[in-house]
């Protein structure tokens, strides 16, 4: 039986899937909006460890097909090291079929694309991208890298065979950005698309509203800004659409905003179902059926 280091977080598709902890915390963890592995501090696990917990999940459950290497971004670790985990994996589940992690833009340029192809070849084939915002001032405020660094990122993954599951935050430029986020979220998905692309609508936990609204001001205050207000469940609608209205990828991208974040849960495949998803969220804006309760939200 594994004892996992808590907490433990997982993307909603992982759910019924085996969670592995490669590594405990976030490399990174300095992105404003975040409260994540805020009470961890970042280490990568003796492979003795994982080895450990490998053999232990094999006992429980050797018919797994699917795996999740957590913490927060397992591909910051070295490719060999990262090669070492995937090989015993492949040993102890022989009916493997698909490992997954949290990737950076700064972990997925670091490697090679030999040693990503490598990792796909021993069956690493998704990763979960934050790419938050397209737009680079946005990024800046929330200090997540550019987005030409995102659009390198996702073209590494995919030139190795990787798939990219994006994430976007709605909400994230407040009432006075929030043109700017979605106009430039919709340029870097319409140049780089990912497999997938799924919302989040913007929720602070306690004691990240103040350093978020700190970071997102220090901005405002060198470009002339007005500071952070909250968008409105309107205006999260008036962004949805507008993405979904300047959404045009070259290849198909699986949509959807189903996590539990959204007030509007939308499930789609673009550019194929664009007109079908638009017309959802008029319908909603226009009352004709209501949207997730406040209370049912959450991260």
């Amino acid at each position: 039986m594994i004892v996992y280091d808590q907490p433990v977080w997982r993307p909603p598709s992982e759910g019924s899937n085996l969670i592995i902890q490669a590594t405990l915390g976030c490399s990174f963890n300095a992105c404003t909006f975040c409260s994540m592995y805020k009470i961890k501090d970042y280490q990568a696990r003796p492979l003795d460890a994982v080895f450990a917990d490998i053999d232990a999940a094999a006992r429980d459950w050797p018919d797994a097909t699917r795996v999740f290497l957590a913490d927060g971004d397992a591909l910051v670790l070295d490719a060999d090291h990262l090669e070492k985990i995937l090989d015993k994996l492949i040993a102890a589940f022989p009916d493997l079929q698909r490992v997954t992690c949290y990737a950076t833009p700064q972990n997925l340029t670091k490697k090679t694309a030999e040693e990503l192809k490598r990792l796909r070849e021993k069956r690493l084939t998704m990763v979960y991208l934050g790419i938050e915002s397209g737009s680079d001032s946005m990024l800046k405020r929330i200090r997540k890298g550019t987005a030409k660094l995102m659009e390198r990122g996702m073209a590494a993954a995919g030139a190795a065979g990787i798939k990219v599951s994006a994430t976007v935050i709605l909400g994230l430029g407040g009432q006075a950005h929030w043109r700017e986020h979605i106009e430039g979220t919709a340029d870097l998905i319409n140049r780089q698309p990912p497999k997938f692309l799924s919302t989040l609508q913007l929720a602070l936990e306690d004691g990240q509203e103040a350093p978020f609204r700190e970071a997102f001001a220090r901005v405002d205050a060198e470009t002339g800004g007005t500071g952070f207000e909250w968008q409105s469940d309107d205006g999260v609608l008036d962004e949805l659409e507008y993405l979904l209205d300047l959404l045009d990828p070259p290849k198909p991208v699986v949509f959807r905003s189903n996590h539990a974040s959204n007030a509007l849960p939308l499930a789609g495949n673009l550019p194929r179902d664009r007109d079908a998803l638009l017309a959802q969220i008029r319908a909603a804006k226009s009352g004709q059926f209501g949207l997730r309760p406040a209370y049912l939200r959450g991260l």
